[in-house]
């Protein structure tokens, strides 16, 4: 067994893997868009007699922390072939894959978790949680109308990518787990409507909300047309849709929820401090059944430490142990520099992780027996630090 590099003309074979937990491939599209966005020399994969059983890639994120941003490998297509499961392939690719993001740089890797138990043992806290909706429209009403100067509009695709980014970024640098989009991104992944992505559903459509010419809110979302004996039964699925204000946010959830004909709004990968909780009359109705979201690895705590802002002054002692990556071993202050100080709390660094972006706290922690209080007063200290204003959230699985 060989865990290494791909070659590039092992790109296309290295999604293998995880394709094959799909039943089948997904297509040209997806792996030229795939082949895109991955960095050349960030896919790593595991031979077998030569060949590939096993695959991780990475893109290169800018992530939104609390108070700024930092470097970070988004962590995609990591798959082992049930052929070879159970031989410490998954393990030796997750070694090469974070001993590169070391050599980077780059302070933090995140990912989305299939199955939430693998990555814990490799460093990995669930950082965030996100939400489903299932909301029929005849429960839809706001406690206040929604109130909006000019219609809405619908627009190409070619439209939406010119106009979108510009909202993405005002809610992008003030929302923890949130990532830069390069016009790449947005062309060939938010914006793309290849047929493996409509899953047998209608097509994307872009529509934004304008004033005085600037956009202030967009959705994208599909209309999927069913009926019983002659009444409409379709579904709206929104698959992202923002606003740059609260007022504008409101305005865009008021519009997925007229659209006519269709019967329930669908949405995923909500955050859990969604606006809409207090927008609707009957929040119940939504039916929001809850998840993990992105999972946060700090791969340099110091670096991390340093780069995310704290919400007050002071400073707290970090004990934190790493067995997977052990040049994290040791104390820090909130400053990311290492300290022979006395620990005001113990934890591991997949417990960090958790309440990094402000997520979790370190009172949940302590609840669920995931640090160690060393110093009295030291959890309620560190969690008034920690503290944020926005829930993290990501609005898409990468």
């Amino acid at each position: 067994m060989e865990i290494r590099v791909a070659q590039p003309d092992e790109r296309v074979a290295a999604f293998a893997p995880i394709w094959h937990y799909f039943g089948s491939p997904l297509g040209p599209d997806a792996e030229r868009t795939e082949r895109m966005l991955v960095p050349d020399g960030r896919m790593h994969v595991a031979t077998d007699g030569g060949s590939i059983v096993g695959s991780g890639g990475a893109f290169e994120l800018d992530l939104t922390v609390p108070g700024g941003q930092a470097r970070a490998a988004g962590v995609t297509v990591v798959g082992v072939l049930p052929t070879h499961r159970r031989r410490g392939v998954l393990r030796g690719l997750m070694r090469a894959q974070l001993d590169d993001v070391q050599a980077r740089g780059e302070p933090l890797a995140v990912l989305w978790a299939s199955e939430g138990g693998i990555y814990g043992r490799f460093g990995y806290g669930v950082a965030s949680v996100c939400g489903d909706i299932a909301l029929a429209r005849a429960h839809a009403a706001f406690v206040k109308p929604a109130e909006w100067p000019e219609p809405a509009r619908l627009v190409t695709a070619e439209e939406a990518g010119e106009l979108f980014p510009a909202v993405y970024d005002r809610v992008r640098r003030v929302t923890p787990g949130m990532f830069a989009r390069s016009a790449t991104w947005w062309e060939k992944r938010t914006l793309a409507d290849s047929e493996w992505r409509r899953a047998g559903g209608g097509e994307l459509a872009y529509a934004v909300l304008e004033r005085d010419g600037e956009p202030e809110a967009y959705a994208l979302y599909r209309l999927n047309l069913t009926y019983d004996e002659g009444v409409p039964t379709g579904k709206t699925v929104v698959v992202e849709a923002m606003g740059a204000t609260s007022e504008a946010t409101a305005a865009i959830w008021r519009y997925l929820l007229d659209i006519d004909w269709m019967a329930t709004v669908e949405a995923t990968l909500l955050p859990v401090d969604h606006p809409l909780f207090l927008l609707l009359v009957e929040q119940s109705r939504m039916k929001f059944r809850v998840g993990d979201g992105l999972w946060v690895r700090l791969v340099d705590v110091g670096v991390a430490l340093a780069a995310r802002g704290y919400a007050e002054d002071g400073d707290v002692v970090f004990e934190v142990a790493d067995d997977f990556c052990p040049w994290n071993e040791g104390r820090y202050a909130l400053d990311g520099e290492k300290t022979t100080a006395a620990p005001d709390l113990r934890l591991s660094v997949d417990a960090l992780g958790c309440v990094y972006l402000g997520g979790f706290t370190f009172a949940e922690l302590l609840r669920a027996g995931r640090v160690e209080e060393v110093a009295p007063g030291a959890v309620a200290r560190a969690d008034a630090l920690f503290r944020t204003d926005l829930r993290p959230w990501c609005p898409e699985i990468f």
